[in-house]
C-alpha cells in the first residue's frame, strides 16, 4: 500500500496521506540470520534507532521529519520486519543537487550555510555517519536556508575530535572546488587553519573515493562469477 518515494533498492519507502498529513513509512528489509538474532535480542533495530535518534535531534533543536512511531515484526527467536514512521517534509532541493549542479542557483551561499550546519551538529556532539549528498533535505526560508536529517540509523552522539570533524565531509563530494568552500567556511567557524582543512578534508575525500570504487570493482567482479555459474 502506499505510494512509492524515491529510491526503492534497499528499503521500501511510501508515503500516505491521513486527514491533513502526508506520512512517510520506511520499510526496512528483512535482516541477515546472523542480524535477526542480534536484534532480536541484543541490539535497537534501525526502525527504533531512527526513532529515537530523531527525537534526540529535536531535542538539540537539529532538523529532521517529525518522528511519529516506529513498529518492529519479530517472532519468539529472530526479527523480521521494521518500520519507521514520521511525517513527510517537503524541501527545495537534497545536498545531491549541490554535487550535480554546480550552477545551482546561490550554490556557494547554500554550501557555506550546510558547512555551518555541519559545524553545528558536531559543536553539539553529533556524529551523523550516514552524512552523504541524498540525507541532508535543504528548504529555503525567507533568505535563509534549513537543514533536515533522513536516513538516521547510524549516529552517535559524543565529543568529536578534530580528524573526525573533517572525515566527516569525506562522502559528501567529488568535486576539490566544493571542498575548498565547505574548508574555508569551516574554518572560519572552527578557527583552524583554512590550509590544515583543506588539505585534510581532500585527503579524506580521496581515500573514501578510492575505498568505494575498489569495493564495487569486488562487487562487480564476485557478481560476474555468480552470473557465470
Amino acid at each position: 500500500m502506499g505510494k512509492p518515494f524515491g529510491n526503492q533498492d534497499r528499503n521500501a519507502l511510501k508515503l500516505f496521506e491521513i486527514h491533513d498529513k502526508t506520512i512517510n513509512i520506511k520499510s526496512f528489509r528483512i535482516p541477515n540470520l546472523t542480524n535477526q538474532i542480534a536484534y532480536r535480542f541484543f541490539r535497537k533495530s534501525k526502525a527504533q534507532r531512527s526513532y529515537e535518534y530523531a527525537n534526540s535531534l529535536l531535542n538539540l533543536n537539529i532538523g529532521t521529519p517529525q518522528p511519529i512511531a516506529y513498529y518492529e515484526f519479530k517472532t519468539p527467536f529472530l526479527f523480521k520486519k521494521s518500520y519507521y514512521i514520521s511525517e513527510q517534509l517537503d524541501c527545495d532541493l537534497t545536498y545531491r543537487e549541490l554535487t550535480t549542479d554546480l550552477n545551482y542557483p546561490d550554490h556557494e551561499n547554500i554550501l557555506r550555510a550546510f558547512t555551518r550546519f555541519t559545524y553545528e551538529l558536531h559543536e553539539k556532539k553529533v556524529h551523523f555517519l550516514d552524512h552523504s549528498p541524498g540525507n541532508t533535505l535543504i528548504k529555503k526560508v525567507g533568505e535563509d536556508y534549513r537543514f533536515f536529517l533522513v536516513d538516521l540509523n547510524r549516529m552517535e552522539f559524543k565529543p568529536l575530535d578534530f580528524k573526525t570533524r573533517i572525515k566527516n565531509f569525506s562522502r559528501l563530494t567529488t568535486h576539490k572546488s566544493m571542498v575548498e568552500i565547505m574548508s574555508d567556511e569551516y574554518a572560519k567557524c572552527s578557527g583552524e587553519s583554512y590550509e590544515k582543512i583543506v588539505d585534510m578534508m581532500w585527503s579524506e575525500t580521496q581515500a573514501f573515493q578510492n575505498r568505494y570504487h575498489r569495493k564495487r570493482k569486488l562487487k562487480n567482479q564476485l557478481l560476474f562469477w555468480r552470473r557465470r555459474q
